[in-house]
């Protein structure tokens, strides 16, 4: 889980977060997520590529509000998963914007997806199950 607090630099001209700056909230949290797994991904040569972002805005977030971004992997196919985020107003509760990201695990070495197999999918596995153990949606 990660918090925001936000900032001006965040805000648009109707003094509520852009719309463009939900999506780095929940990068970052993803990215916080899979901290533990990213080296072992990087010395295989393979990295997380983001294939598709459906995004709900449900209320906006203005100054000085502090965010909670959740995060939790909702489905592991064969060569994609399914990533399920919540951006909620710390003091409320209160959902800010929700998401689903799908992403594929996508090897440098020959540009192209490779499949969620063997050590590539146990680490996910452990990823999910670290999330699930610690946050819930």
């Amino acid at each position: 889980m990660t918090e925001v607090i936000i900032r001006g630099y965040h805000l648009d001209g109707y003094q509520h977060v852009n719309n463009a700056r939900y999506l780095e909230f929940l990068e970052e949290d993803r990215w916080a997520c899979m901290s533990e797994e990213l080296e072992y991904f990087s010395q295989q040569g393979v990295t997380w590529v983001i294939a598709n972002i459906n995004i709900n805005y449900r209320l906006p977030a203005t100054l000085g509000q502090s965010l909670l971004i959740k995060t939790a992997v909702s489905k592991i196919g064969n060569k994609s998963g399914v990533v399920t985020q919540v951006i909620q107003c710390k003091k409320t509760n209160d959902i800010v914007a929700d998401a689903e990201i799908t992403f594929v695990l996508f090897d440098v070495k020959t540009n192209k997806t490779t499949p969620l197999i063997n050590n590539f999918l146990e680490k996910l596995l452990i990823c999910q199950k670290r999330l699930s153990d610690s946050v819930i949606l």
